[in-house]
């Protein structure tokens, strides 16, 4: 025991000087500790973050709470103010009671008792909500855990209202300068029932982000003004009782898409939609368009296509025998013996022929290539050159061409061929002139060797029908925004590639088309009471390398009245089974309904 306590002696390891150098540790390092405390505290009340994070912004997370104010989508009319397609929205009624909801100027955004009478007696108004229940309701009460109850609803009835209620009941509450009752949103985009001018309308679909996109059509080609910005709202919350914090509400304003007025008239265009219904059905073609224009404005009245889908629920979008475009738009092809009428108009405006000058019809050799008339080349013996376009002599045609070589492809592109019409929705296709041989150039005077669009045709035919003035086609009337301000398409003049006189001349021949006992190879165009001038086509196709030589594509433009054209007509039709009808009954079936249509609805 002895040499124990001489070792701790001789060590200096005695209790109290053990004790008294673990106090002097434990001191250290609670100083050490308070130190580093203090340096940390320090450099965040100086700089304000921890690990990176502003406290104020950690703060704001905590406590700051943002809303979305979504924009409503802009609605789409037709051209007398019919709605087509509009956000169609259900709205549910809610309250605010607590007394901190209020603006930084301090405008009270919650409800007043004094209110409660006169809220409850709107809500007895607009949607049969009972007083009792809706004054109950509104009496300050607490939830299960002793907390205020700061945000109430009002049952079924308040539940799924639609805009003109919700605008009903906004309005008294305006009109009584009534604060904190508002509407939760619930949107849909809805569209007529069925087929509506499909490709032309089209729909939308959300992003990733849950945005309303425009996928084609009017809908895609404007969609940046139909969908409007979203504004935003803020407010902070205290952190002891959970209610909003004094003053601290923040709004952003929303701005509203803006309103499409289209030129649709919705009584033609369903006309028209149960018309083409009735051709595809019967005859079965690989596809039709048709389309009613107004000759003076260059407006779209209807238009149509088939295949096509129905705007409500998009059946026929995913049809795997038919990738969906917009075949008005997007598809160019070569129209047949619709170009006669442009070659003629030309070759009188250029003084190519004498009215009483006649020619031998059935077949003509240019370079090494013999062209025929439409019936294997037996033609119809001598005949004018006025005669010649009411038969579709493609023999007359091409010996007027080769009269004027570089005049013709100069008037091509004078009346808009071989570039895009610039109609405003995308992938407009611009077509092609085939121009490098005599033979492709003379082909051209007889609609092949020349590929064009629906739109194109349309807008060169109201050079015709509008005395020399040719109009850019429109779908477009007006587009007004969120503030009411309007801007108005006015009717476009794109061109005047030939004269009143050479217009008014053309009409007349046109008019032949209808009524030339002999040479007229449109009769069924004819309207009892009317003058319609017309031409037909009919055009082989390029397709699997080679023109196909017993399937074609049938087409006819028509204006009417000849005297003091109203409406231009035109309307394609690919590869019908005809089954003993022609293909000008199937057509004139369609464009006679419903010119008469147009016609009548108009006096």
């Amino acid at each position: 025991m002895k040499k124990i306590k001489d070792w701790f002696a001789h060590h200096n390891l005695s209790t109290t000087k053990n004790r008294k150098r673990v106090g002097i540790t434990v001191l250290f390092l609670t100083i050490l500790i308070f130190v580093l405390f203090t340096v940390r505290l320090s450099s965040i009340l100086i700089t304000g973050k921890v690990a990176g994070t502003t406290l104020s912004e950690k703060t704001k997370d905590l406590y700051e709470v943002h809303e979305t104010l979504e924009a409503k989508r802009g609605t789409i009319f037709d051209k007398d103010g019919n709605v087509l397609v509009e956000d169609s929205s259900a709205f549910s009624l809610y309250a605010i009671l607590d007394k901190n909801y209020t603006d930084l100027e301090g405008k009270k955004l919650y409800v007043q008792e004094k209110d409660w009478s006169t809220i409850a007696e709107i809500f007895e108004k607009y949607v049969k909500i009972d007083k009792e229940t809706t004054l109950k309701q509104l009496r300050p009460s607490v939830n299960e855990s002793g907390e205020p109850i700061t945000t109430v609803e009002f049952g079924t009835n308040g539940k799924n209202l639609n805009f003109e209620t919700k605008r009903q009941i906004q309005e008294d509450l305006d009109k009584q300068n009534i604060s904190g009752i508002y509407f939760r949103e619930e949107r849909k985009r809805a569209y007529q029932a069925g087929n509506f001018a499909s490709f032309f309308i089209g729909y939308t679909q959300q992003d990733d982000k849950g945005d309303e996109l425009g996928v084609m059509g009017i809908e895609e080609a404007y969609n940046n003004q139909l969908s409007g910005v979203n504004g935003s709202r803020s407010y902070e919350i205290n952190s002891a009782k959970g209610d909003v914090k004094p003053g601290s509400v923040k709004e952003k304003k929303k701005v509203d898409g803006s309103n499409i007025y289209t030129t649709l008239d919705s009584n033609l265009q369903f006309y028209l939609e149960e018309l083409l219904d009735d051709a595809a059905k019967n005859y079965q073609p690989e596809h039709i368009t048709a389309t009613l224009m107004e000759a003076k404005t260059g407006n779209i009245l209807a238009t149509a296509q088939r295949p096509s889908f129905e705007l409500d629920t998009r059946n026929g979008v995913d049809d795997p025998n038919f990738k969906w475009r917009n075949i008005i738009v997007e598809d160019a092809f070569e129209p047949g013996s619709t170009m006669k009428s442009l070659l003629m108009a030309t070759a009188i405006q250029e003084n190519k022929f004498d009215e009483n000058e006649q020619f031998t019809s059935g077949s003509i050799k240019v370079d090494d290539a013999t062209i025929n008339d439409w019936n294997n080349g037996v033609g119809a013996g001598n005949m004018t050159f006025r005669q010649g376009l009411a038969w579709s002599s493609n023999v007359g045609m091409v010996t007027l061409q080769e009269r004027m070589p570089e005049l013709w492809q100069d008037y091509l592109t004078r009346f808009g061929f071989g570039k895009s019409t610039d109609f405003g929705l995308s992938g407009e296709a611009a077509g092609e002139i085939q121009n490098k041989t005599t033979v492709d150039r003379a082909m051209t005077a007889y609609g092949q060797g020349i590929s064009v669009t629906h739109l194109q045709m349309l807008q060169a035919y109201t050079a015709i029908a509008n005395g020399g003035e040719m109009l850019k086609p429109t779908i477009i009337n007006k587009i007004v925004n969120a503030n009411g301000e309007e801007t108005m398409t006015q009717p476009e003049v794109v061109g005047t590639p030939i004269s009143r006189e050479t217009a008014d001349k053309i009409l007349e021949y046109m008019k032949d088309v209808t009524i030339d006992p002999k040479f007229g190879m449109g009769k069924e165009y004819a309207i009892e009471g009317l003058n319609v001038s017309a031409k037909t086509g009919t055009a082989e196709f390029f397709e699997n390398g080679s023109y196909q030589k017993q399937e074609y594509l049938h087409s006819v433009v028509t204006i009417t009245p000849t005297e003091e054209p109203k409406y231009i007509f035109y309307m394609t039709i690919k590869k019908p089974v005809l089954q003993g009808v022609s293909a000008n009954k199937i057509i004139s079936d369609v464009s006679n309904k419903l010119v008469q249509h147009a016609m009548a609805a108009r006096n």
